[in-house]
């Protein structure tokens, strides 16, 4: 499925079906069913959801069982669900996204025991769904990316005996990168070298908040972001105020082409290479992606991670940080 469909519409959809007038859901709402000629088997056209209980009237209410009992009605054990997108890959898209506006302990709850009750199910229906999380949780490009939805679904993965020892080695992997420089968390310090030769260290680093920025310049992302970061309103009225830095970190070996671009960046900002390529090496940081921004704050403590420079721009606007 190229195209990802989600919109919080479906979930004020189902939030509010039967609220009008205390009435039951209608019945053209519920999944069509359409009977085979011999009149047993039975094929759901669309997903499955739930009957949310007439007496939970409020949003908040009726957000918080459908979420608890999303995947009652879908059939773990029937691996046909695994080629139909536009029911299986929709309603788990439709779920992440009801999920990010839950609150993040009980979203994280819910997906993990999701995916616990799904292993001791099915293993290939587990597995699809594996990769359906890889999909739309890791992938750096997915729009639904949340590696804190992510990391219970790991944790599923390296514990459970559906998966052999070989196929544990990667999620492994990725959860030990996961857990590091976690939101709330103490960003790890690290090493880097100025163009004039001088070393110096993340935690020297002054200012009320640091934008943390992995480049490699001359990709085509990594120009883009240069110039929205240069333009930026907010961004720049926070570096005027000394409210902000930036670092621009270049963490590959190739120092000549780094040189090259010096010039792209703006004399405000702090750029810097890693001499030791050590923060490749050691996975101190994930860099699954190039670039890579983490906001942190004074201590720095990391209050963005992996984030969009709207993201950014909204977390500065929300907390009236201008």
């Amino acid at each position: 499925m190229n195209g990802r469909i989600f919109s919080s519409l479906f979930i004020i959809i189902i939030l509010f079906i039967s609220c009008q007038n205390g009435k039951s859901p209608d019945k053209r709402s519920e999944n069509k069913i359409v009977e085979t000629k011999n009149n047993i088997e039975k094929k759901i056209e669309s997903f499955p959801l739930p009957t949310i209980p007439t007496m939970l009237s409020s949003p908040k209410e009726r957000e918080k069982y459908l979420v608890q009992h999303y995947w009652d009605n879908f059939d773990f054990n029937d691996t046909s669900y695994i080629h139909r997108a536009e029911i299986t890959e929709q309603g788990w898209v439709n779920y992440i996204d009801l999920l990010k506006q839950s609150p993040l302990p009980e979203a994280q709850r819910v997906i993990k025991a999701m995916m616990r009750a799904i292993s001791t199910k099915n293993t290939k229906v587990f597995k699809y769904f594996t990769e359906l999380a890889d999909k739309y949780l890791y992938d750096p490009n997915s729009p639904l990316q949340e590696e804190e939805l992510y990391i219970p679904i790991l944790e599923v993965m390296v514990k459970t005996p559906t998966l052999s020892d070989a196929e544990k080695i990667r999620p492994k992997d990725r959860l030990k990168l996961a857990l590091k420089n976690r939101v709330g968390q103490l960003a790890t310090d690290f090493s880097y070298t100025l163009i004039s030769g001088i070393k110096t260290n993340l935690y020297r680093v002054p200012g009320e908040f640091t934008l943390l920025f992995f480049n490699n310049p001359g990709c085509h992302a990594c120009e883009e972001t240069i110039n929205k970061l240069k333009f930026s309103v907010i961004i720049n009225q926070l570096i005027t105020n000394k409210r902000l830095k930036i670092v621009a970190i270049y963490p590959d070996a190739e120092i000549d082409e780094w040189q090259k671009h010096i010039n792209d960046f703006p004399k405000e900002w702090i750029n810097g290479y890693d001499k030791g390529v050590t923060i490749k090496t050691k996975n101190i940081y994930d860099l699954k992606a190039i670039p890579t921004l983490y906001l942190l704050d004074k201590e720095k403590k990391v209050l963005l991670k992996d984030a969009f420079l709207p993201e950014i721009e909204l977390y500065f606007k929300k907390h009236n940080i201008l």
